[in-house]
């Protein structure tokens, strides 16, 4: 009866998102970009940063939050400007908007491949057997949290770092293959070869989470760094930019945290991201002034980089997303995944099931809310 309560309380939450972001799909058509719009559409922004309250379940809440609370909320208020991935577009159809607004996914646009550079061009997409291995990797360290105590306990949380990758992978890889396959557009992917970082600044900026860099960068860094750059000349205003853009960044993540385990912020997370913020804006002063004397060996730097946010992040990160009990209650919705696949492949599901009663069900729990 649990189980079948989060379900309801899930789909009626998407419901909620869809039918508000048709609301914004047709505003943008009538309201010009500027305070107006924002003012429209600002009851929808603060519903998203409300709507994940309403789940309990960890992956489901976990998914909402980020691809609700954080980047569909920022990618509004870039549009109410008519700025970022939602930018009038006579062309777009109100399904691939709201894809692009609920999911963390960037339409690729075309380019010219002989104008490309290695810098600007999107990273290449992975081969399907690519997150089969990584879905089985998941599964294997999921098995891991049963013999937790036989682990050293810095042991145990490198494991969780390695499977709060693994979980982003395959959540973002689901979310571009729905897109995909049911709007038939090509997206980006998120995550471009980790272990190829040769830098912090590489890694937050060109590998890690791409749809949050490209999210913070226009809505963040680019206005602090423009408004700041005639008060503290561009060298400093961009080290201003980079450290406030971590603090938005950490403030995101501290929101997350709460919706997963519903207690207050220490702080700790919030401490990792200013930490790396300020390496960044160390990391980038020395290289100036160096002006490329004295290189590092990329894997050497690779494996100092990797080594580092592991490191901090079992430090100051990863303890605070585990500190409710997250553990126990992934094992058993994991468990119930299996238990409802089973189902699936036994063929009950199948054969209870009919579109036109789902969608009545759907309908009929969005009056219910």
């Amino acid at each position: 009866m649990e189980a079948e309560s989060k379900i309801i309380r899930f789909i009626q939450t998407w419901l909620i998102v869809y039918a508000s972001l048709t609301y914004c799909f047709f505003t943008g058509k009538r309201v010009s970009p500027g305070k107006l719009r924002l003012l429209s559409i600002s009851p929808v922004v603060v519903l998203f940063l409300l709507l994940p309250l309403r789940i309990t379940s960890i992956h489901s809440v976990g998914a909402t939050s980020f691809f609700i609370a954080w980047l569909a909320t920022f990618k509004l208020l870039l549009f109410a400007f008519d700025k970022g991935p939602l930018a009038s577009d006579p062309s777009i159809s109100l399904a691939c908007f709201c894809a692009a607004a609920s999911l963390p996914i960037k339409i690729t646009p075309k380019l010219n491949n002989n104008n490309i550079d290695e810098e600007s061009a999107p990273p290449s997409s992975k081969p399907a057997r690519w997150y089969v291995v990584r879905a089985a990797a998941t599964a294997v360290v999921v098995k891991l949290y049963a013999f937790q105590d036989l682990f050293h306990p810095t042991a145990m949380t490198f494991i969780k770092c390695f499977h709060i990758y693994l979980a982003l992978e395959l959540i973002l890889a689901v979310a571009r293959a729905a897109a995909r396959a049911g709007l038939g557009i090509e997206l980006e992917p998120q995550f471009n070869d980790l272990h190829r970082t040769a830098s912090l600044r590489e890694f937050w900026g060109r590998r890690w989470n791409l749809m949050v860099t490209g999210i913070l960068r226009p809505t963040v860094y680019e206005p602090v760094m423009s408004r700041s750059s005639g008060l503290l000349g561009r060298a400093n205003a961009q080290r201003f930019a980079v450290m406030v853009t971590f603090g938005v960044s950490a403030a995101m993540h501290e929101l997350i945290d709460y919706y997963l385990n519903r207690l207050h912020p220490t702080g700790k997370i919030t401490a990792f991201f200013m930490l790396h913020g300020a390496c960044v804006v160390a990391e980038t002063t020395v290289r100036r002034r160096l002006k490329g004397k004295w290189p590092v060996p990329r894997t050497v730097s690779a494996i100092l980089t990797i080594w580092f946010v592991l490191s901090t992040a079992s430090w100051l990160f990863v303890p605070e997303l585990f500190r409710g009990g997250i553990e126990a209650r992934m094992y058993e919705e994991y468990v119930a995944v299996g238990e409802f696949i089973e189902s699936v492949t036994s063929g009950t599901i199948f054969r209870s099931f009919h579109p036109t009663a789902f969608m009545h069900y759907c309908f009929k729990q969005l009056l219910s809310f």
